[in-house]
């Protein structure tokens, strides 16, 4: 068997002002062939998984592309084009071919496709024909559509947030796509969107209702018949058709058994809605909680400036309100290469006076002046080798900088965002979690893997922004309708 393996993922926020380029993939990760297998290999994530599960399974991985980008703003239509262009091409130059492992996020906008991962499925069809096995994986915070189902042969969403586990999805899907080519299973699969939206607080599946529900996810595809089930709660930050959460079963050749189990899964989902919302602390009361706290160190998670979230990393609205309540002590991080500029003219050990922060909207807060001394020029680069969110073992900030202010405090200043899903972000930089009182974590509920066990607390706040924790925060134009909590049901 010869089983190509391919990615193209990200996660679009159709709220941010920052168009996502080529070049951001290039800044993220952008590999072609052969050269996707030693960055990728090692990895926590479901591509991972696809090259373990070549070995494991005895066929040959025959890698075409891997595309990965920090989320932002919905692609622009000369970058969808470019790189779908070159997984295409690159699968039709591979050779014959038995299937193809395809990781996609699953919630991508682009200008010209607002389900744009949909549009992908659809030009991958059309291109490989309509019977060659195609294993879809996909990010738990998918915007899944009935085109992306359509197009292929059995869909694989995470089942863990923060997504941990990602590498063993993969490996489920290369174990059910060999027994595919061999003959052995013949999957058919169902489709289901809950109306309703979940906060993403709520959706952490380490306890409470999603743990749940997950459990009975993990139960549901231990049923006779049954390949695997999926349950993805969905992307809020993307205004699309397709918004909100969906159900997804795989049986062996029984679609009526598929679409029985799927609605009786979605039913479950639905019964708990009540349980899937949330309220959080504003930033004044979560600060003046943190500051309360008799241990240290607090994360304050800024909901509003969530990076994994596709939020710019640069917002000011908790920094503003440390300093106005007179903390000392906290992390910070900001990106903000204006200023990572001025700390490399100005030399490690000089005193600077910068304003940080709050230069890429007025959506999350307004630059901040601070004085200091440049205690570190680095450059920003760090290996992460446990699983964590997102499943990345190579991560980059750029040309990085730390401020230490009199204060106290640590500010931080990268030069490309980077979401907080590894402690070694901070650690590469000799800074110590446990000297400070309060960091400052610029996401929601994914950096808890790294962050949850060095800190005596984690508070997430309902801050401002492109990722602002509930629904109930945006205006939105394109969502289905209804869906609980933003529209009455009966």
């Amino acid at each position: 068997m010869r089983i190509a393996i391919a990615g193209f993922m990200h996660e679009s926020n159709t709220f941010s002002e920052v168009s996502t380029t080529v070049q951001h993939f290039e800044d993220s990760s952008l590999e072609y062939g052969a050269e996707l297998l030693p960055v990728w290999e090692e990895a926590h994530h479901e591509v991972g998984g696809f090259i373990q599960g070549a070995m494991d399974n005895d066929f040959e991985a025959v890698p075409i592309l891997m595309g990965w980008a920090t989320p932002s703003g919905p692609l622009t239509t000369e970058a969808y084009e470019q790189i779908l262009g070159d997984l295409i091409s690159g699968l039709s130059t591979a050779g014959e071919l038995d299937g193809l492992l395809l990781a996609l996020h699953g919630a991508m906008v682009c200008e010209s496709h607002p389900d744009a991962d949909g549009e992908t499925m659809r030009r991958i069809r059309e291109a490989l024909g309509p019977r060659l096995p195609i294993f879809l994986t996909l990010d738990l915070h998918t915007n899944i559509s009935p085109l992306m189902i359509a197009n292929a042969t059995a869909t694989i969403t995470y089942r863990t947030y923060p997504h941990v586990k990602q590498r063993f999805r993969g490996l489920e899907a290369a174990e059910l796509i060999a027994r595919t080519v061999r003959g052995e299973v013949n999957p058919v699969q169902a489709l289901r969107k809950p109306p309703l939206l979940l906060h993403i607080v709520q959706q952490y599946t380490g306890a409470g209702t999603m743990a749940d529900i997950m459990s009975e996810v993990e139960r549901v595809s231990d049923q006779p018949g049954i390949l695997t089930a999926s349950f993805a709660p969905g992307y809020i930050y993307a205004d699309v058709e397709e918004m909100g959460p969906a159900v997804v079963v795989v049986a062996d050749g029984d679609q009526e058994l598929a679409e029985s189990t799927t609605k009786a899964l979605a039913d479950f989902v639905w019964d708990r809605r009540e349980d899937l919302n949330a309220k959080l602390p504003s930033p004044e009361d979560a600060v003046k909680e943190a500051a309360e706290h008799p241990e240290g160190p607090v994360s304050l998670m800024d909901c509003g400036d969530n990076i994994g979230g596709g939020s710019p990393g640069d917002s000011t609205i908790l920094l503003t309100e440390i300093l106005k309540q007179n903390i000392p002590d906290c992390l910070v991080i900001l990106n903000d290469p204006e200023a990572v500029a001025s700390c490399v003219e100005a030399g490690v050990r000089t005193t600077v006076t910068l304003d940080v922060g709050g230069k890429t909207d007025r959506n999350h807060g307004d630059p901040v002046t601070i004085s200091g001394r440049v205690r570190m020029i680095a450059d920003g680069e760090y290996i992460e080798p446990e699983p964590r969110h997102g499943g990345k073992r190579f991560g980059s900030m750029g040309i990085t900088s730390v401020v230490e202010t009199g204060e106290g405090h640590l500010i931080v200043l990268t030069s490309l965002r980077e979401a907080p899903m590894s402690l070694q972000q901070v650690l590469c930089l000799g800074i110590r979690p446990e000297s400070r009182r309060i960091m400052v974590v610029k996401g929601a509920t994914a950096p808890l893997a790294a962050y949850a066990p060095v800190s005596a607390k984690v508070i997430p706040v309902d801050t401002p922004g492109v990722s602002a924790a509930g629904p109930e925060n945006f205006t939105y134009h394109n969502r289905p309708k209804p869906l609980f909590p933003l529209d009455p049901i009966k």
